[in-house]
Formats: C-alpha cells, sequence, structure tokens
C-alpha cells in the first residue's frame, strides 16, 4: 500500500498535521498504536500565536473558542505575573482553555472530513528507507503485519519516538530529577471558594493567588476552568523521602495529593473527587525532562512534536507549528514545485523554536524552586517586569514570537520572517472580513492592498500555486504581503521585483 506521507502517531500533532496535508492535496496515513482517542487529562489549553494558527484554520471556534482569539489580560510567567494589558496592540499571548482530548476529538473530526486515512490500533514496529521511499511495517488490530510504503515519513509518535530511535537521531537534555508534580481534579468544597481577580479564599489560611502559590515548601494551584471540577496542582523541590509514596510507579491516591498540599500550604484541604461520570485525573511525574532532537530529519524520516523536543512546558503549542511548518514543506516537494532547500528550512526553523521552548520552560521552573537565592531572584525580575518592555519581550517568549525566520530581503516598516499580525480587510466584493477567513485552505497567499495591477502580472506565473487577493485595509503594516501556509510572511512591500525574487526562493520559478 502505497501513500504520499506516512505519520506515525495520532495524538493532536500527528492529526493537525494530516489534516494540513489533506488541505495541500497530499495522501498521508496515520499509524496510531492506541485503539481508541486518548480521553485521559493532560494539557489543559493552548497559548501564543498557536491560538492564531487555530483561528487561520478555522479550529479556533470548534475548540471552544468565541468569535475571534483576543490577547489575554495577564498571564503568568515562573508563578509571576505578567501585565499584559499594558502592552495593548503589541501583546502577542492568546489564550484557548482546551483539554487535550478535546483538541484531539476536533482534530480527529477534521482529518476525517478533509478525508484522511487515520488508522488506529495499528503498532509500527520499523522501517527502512531507500533514496526514493520509506517502507513501514506495522502490526494491525488482527496481529497481523503489513508493510506501507510512502514518499516520506514524519514520526509524530511521542516523547520515546521509535521513529526518532530507529533514525539514529539523538535526543539530549537535561533531566531535573529532584522536582514531584501532582495533579488532581477534584470536586467544589466548602473549605474554598474563588474570588474576582484570580484568586481563592482557603480555610484556615485565607486569600491567596490560584495560579501559582508559591511557599518554601513547593508551589500549589487550583483552577476553576470549570467550578463542578476544580484542577489542583502542586510542585515539590523534593528527594522523594521515602514513606511519601510508594514509588514512582505506583498509582496516585487522594490522599497522596491531600497530603502534598498540606506540606506546601501549611493546612490541610480535604479534597472531594469530582462529580460522578466526570473525567478524573491523578498524576504523579518525577522529575522533568527538557530534551531536544540534534535534528530533526534523516533522509526521508522527519520527526515532529514530543519526538523532537519534550519540557515541562508548552510543547504542544510548539509541536502544532511544527506540523504546520512541515506540511506545506512535503506537500510542495510531492507536487514538483519545492525549492531545493525547502525541506531542510523545516528543521532550521523549527529547531531553533524548539530550543526557545526549552530555555524559558527551564526558567520558569528556576524561578518557582524555594530558597532565599530564589525570593531574591523573582524580586528582581518583578522589578524588570515594570518595564513594558520586559515584559513584552518574555510575552513573545512564551507566545512562540519571538523566533523569526529568515526570508531574505524585508520591507523597512515590516519586517518578514514573522507570524502575520491580525488584519481587517474590506475586500473587492465590498465584504469586510478577517485576514484569518482568507487562510483556512493552507495556500500561499499574496494580499495585495497596493490598489494597482502591477503585483498581479508579477504572481500570475504561480497563479497555480499562490492566491492573489486584493483588498483595502487600514492597520496593514505593508502595502501587500506574501503570506506561507504556516502564516509567517515570506515577503512585504510593493516592488515586483523583489516580489518575483520571493515568489521564486519559496515557490521555485513559475
Amino acid at each position: 500500500m502505497t501513500f504520499d506521507v506516512i505519520v506515525v502517531g495520532g495524538g493532536p500533532t500527528g492529526l493537525f498535521l494530516a489534516c494540513e496535508l489533506r488541505l495541500a492535496g497530499v495522501r498521508p496515513l496515520v499509524l496510531e498504536r492506541r485503539p481508541d482517542p486518548d480521553l485521559s487529562d493532560k494539557a489543559h489549553g493552548l497559548a501564543g500565536q498557536v491560538v492564531r494558527l487555530l483561528d487561520n484554520r478555522g479550529l479556533f471556534e470548534r475548540c471552544g473558542g468565541r468569535g475571534a482569539p483576543v490577547p489575554a489580560p495577564g498571564l503568568f510567567f515562573g508563578g509571576m505575573p505578567l501585565p499584559l494589558r499594558a502592552l495593548g496592540k503589541e501583546n502577542p499571548m492568546y489564550l484557548l482553555p482546551a483539554n487535550q482530548r478535546d483538541l484531539e476529538r476536533v482534530l480527529d473530526e477534521r482529518a476525517a472530513e478533509l478525508g484522511a486515512d487515520v488508522r488506529r490500533g495499528w503498532d509500527v514496529l520499523s522501517f527502512d528507507q531507500t533514496d526514493d521511499q520509506v517502507d513501514v511495517v506495522a502490526r494491525g488490530p488482527d496481529g497481523t503485519e503489513t508493510t506501507f510504503t510512502a514518499r516520506y515519513l514524519v514520526g509524530c509518535d511521542g516523547g520515546g519516538s521509535l521513529i526518532r530511535k530507529q533514525a539514529g537521531i539523538a535526543f539530549p537534555g537535561i533531566s531535573d530529577d529532584n522536582v514531584v508534580d501532582r495533579t488532581a481534579l477534584i470536586g467544589p468544597s466548602e473549605r474554598f471558594r474563588f474570588t474576582p481577580g484570580g484568586r481563592v479564599v482557603i480555610d484556615g489560611l485565607g486569600e491567596i493567588p490560584a495560579m501559582f502559590h508559591r511557599t518554601d515548601q513547593g508551589v500549589f494551584t487550583l483552577l476553576a476552568h470549570d467550578p463542578e471540577r476544580p484542577l489542583v496542582n502542586t510542585a515539590e523541590w523534593e528527594d522523594h523521602p521515602a514513606g511519601d509514596f510508594p514509588g514512582p510507579g505506583a498509582p496516585m491516591t487522594p490522599a497522596e495529593m491531600e497530603e502534598s498540599v498540606e506540606r506546601v500550604l501549611g493546612v490541610r484541604l480535604p479534597l472531594a473527587p469530582p462529580p460522578e461520570g466526570a473525567p478524573t485525573l491523578l498524576r504523579r511525574l518525577c522529575g522533568r525532562n527538557s530534551r531536544l532532537a540534534d535534528r530533526y530529519r534523516d533522509g526521508r524520516v522527519f520527526v515532529a512534536g514530543d519526538a523532537a523536543h519534550v519540557s515541562h512546558g508548552p510543547t504542544l503549542n510548539a509541536a502544532l507549528q511544527d506540523a504546520a511548518n512541515l506540511a506545506w514543506k512535503l506537500a510542495a516537494t510531492l507536487r514538483g514545485w519545492a525549492p531545493e532547500a525547502l525541506l531542510d528550512s523545516y528543521e532550521t526553523e523549527r529547531h531553533a523554536s524548539g530550543e526557545r521552548v526549552l530555555m524559558h520552560t527551564r526558567a520558569a521552573t528556576a524561578l518557582m524552586a524555594p530558597g532565599g537565592d530564589v525570593t531574591a531572584l523573582r524580586r528582581l525580575f518583578a522589578e524588570l517586569l515594570e518595564r513594558t518592555e520586559n515584559t513584552h519581550m518574555v510575552a513573545a517568549l512564551m507566545a512562540g514570537s519571538d523566533v523569526r525566520y529568515d526570508m531574505g530581503e524585508e520591507h523597512p516598516a515590516a519586517p518578514t520572517g514573522w507570524f502575520v499580525p491580525p488584519i481587517d480587510l474590506t475586500t473587492d466584493d465590498g465584504h469586510t472580513r478577517r485576514l484569518a477567513e482568507l487562510l483556512r485552505d493552507a495556500r500561499p497567499l499574496l494580499l495585495d492592498l497596493t490598489g494597482g495591477n502591477a503585483l498581479g502580472a508579477t504572481v500570475e506565473p504561480w497563479n497555480d500555486r499562490v492566491r492573489r487577493v486584493t483588498a483595502t485595509a487600514e492597520d496593514s503594516p505593508a502595502p501587500a504581503l506574501l503570506i506561507r501556509p504556516d502564516g509567517y510572511v515570506a515577503w512585504a512591500g510593493a516592488d515586483p521585483d523583489s516580489l518575483k525574487t520571493a515568489l521564486t526562493r519559496w515557490f521555485s520559478p513559475g
């Protein structure tokens, strides 16, 4: 059985990659070991420019968002509040409070709508690649082994990725075994109540921040995304004292969660179970890994998502952007109009982003650790955040919007290489639209606001791969923008000659 691309792993990364490939006219096969979707509680939201990426594909509202994404008024870094409201229009932080299982359900539905072949219960055993293809051996639900063939293979199979290991891609990094994280979904209680402004009142303790309350013993968080099912979390820096829990492999219990909360807060807080039938969560994570693949490609084999980078941070945010970056480049190659180095740019661009994610998650962990030295560092950091430019820098770091891709020549008023800003448009048919609505099909887009025909004549040889939309806008950063399928600005300006150079660089000669 031959396909264009085989994707190993049917979690959010693999499913989103399949959606992107189908939008580009590519035939992917997704092989997922689990027989059914994972309904366990994992990530509880997306943050940063990945939210706008989902909006570009029409998935923001399907994942629980309302209308268009709006920048968040505040957030935390290292357990310290970020005054994002002060950033105004420069605020890059968007939030989408969607549980990972719900995101996976939406992406699974979307992949089916687009005609992606997603097969569950298939355990990939091995692969071999030649100069022309990749052969993948997998065991199906009935125990029969089958060989699938494709032009390319992408491992989206998590931190323990079989694909990464068999490709010989190293996964260097650091493991901090001194931190224990515990999480549980609980029920409402008379012992605590939430107040406006993101705070909680706990009997016997008083009012504290609901998010990232740091004490000398650790960090406590109590979130009410669903008031009937609050999420409680603790982080303790310890050496796994004897008697604290049976061992890293033993199931966590509600009593263990209560004891951890008491150690961190100094008060006993009985934890009621969530309402009957609600999703439950009792999870203990011993240690925090920060690892980054030393390369994202081996011949016809690629890695993305947790197979490429893991950390105690927003790895899902980065993973979906990996998929968007890789998909259009694979499609362009398969359809015969990719420049020679286009596939190599996936690693160049996304590896740098992975490095930033690991850096800022490790820095945030360090800021929450106990001890007087860290307390002094937090005081200094708080003073630095009083400057708007520093708040913007940290927000951009967390949002993933601080990594600029090398696009070559740029417009002086609108540097290329950044994720395209939100723009309200009036198209030539008189309709008012958001730019995101024009990016649903994941095609390269020339947004022409010049009011003339010079750029139309320039882009005409690329009409089979680049869509041109003429419109007017009051808030555009440049007279015209060439936008890649992953949302990044490849060119900005009004000069036909420089546009032709950019079109040739990214989409081959017309």
